[in-house]
């Protein structure tokens, strides 16, 4: 490693040891090069746009970075992440409860077309923290005032550029 390189050990984080034992257990040891770059300005709070390819482990770093900010069981949203589709968002979703294993009772909600909206509305009356949904089903229970995002901390376009293409 070059001294212009970021450190790669997730241990060099400002994380909890509750944290680095998750990554440990889910076998994150080394962070790729799109973490190593993105995570520290993430967890600082600032705003990036990152471009990595499938695989290269995008969603670990936006992930550790939103729930940081998430505080469990508050009545609202804390985050929020688009993405194009409703197999992308399932995924996503998945990720952020595995990595969210040292926030107990931390509600991650998948909005998306497929899935029963009467299963959504039930279950964000019952408050969510973190919402990952495609945009039209979002729009849907925003327009039917099912969804509030005024507590919103941290926003994620997961492949902004799909979303663009998609319209």
């Amino acid at each position: 490693m070059s001294p212009t390189e970021p450190a790669r050990a997730f241990t060099t984080l400002p994380l909890a040891p509750a944290w680095l034992d998750n990554l440990a257990h889910l076998e994150y040891v080394e962070m790729t090069p799109i973490q190593a770059l993105s995570l520290p300005a993430m967890l600082d709070g600032r705003d990036v746009l990152g471009q990595a390819g499938t695989g290269t482990g995008k969603t670990a770093a936006f992930g550790l970075a939103l729930l940081a900010r998430v505080t469990p069981r508050c009545g609202r949203p804390g985050a929020l992440v688009l993405c194009p589709t409703r197999e992308l968002a399932a995924q996503v979703a998945e990720e952020l409860r595995r990595l969210a294993r040292p926030l107990p009772h931390t509600r991650v909600v998948t909005l998306s077309g497929g899935s029963s909206v009467q299963r959504e509305r039930a279950t964000l009356a019952h408050g969510v923290d973190v919402v990952v949904g495609t945009p039209g089903r979002v729009q849907d229970h925003l327009a039917r005032g099912r969804l509030d995002l005024g507590a919103i901390r941290t926003l994620v376009l997961d492949e902004a550029d799909r979303m663009l293409e998609m319209g």
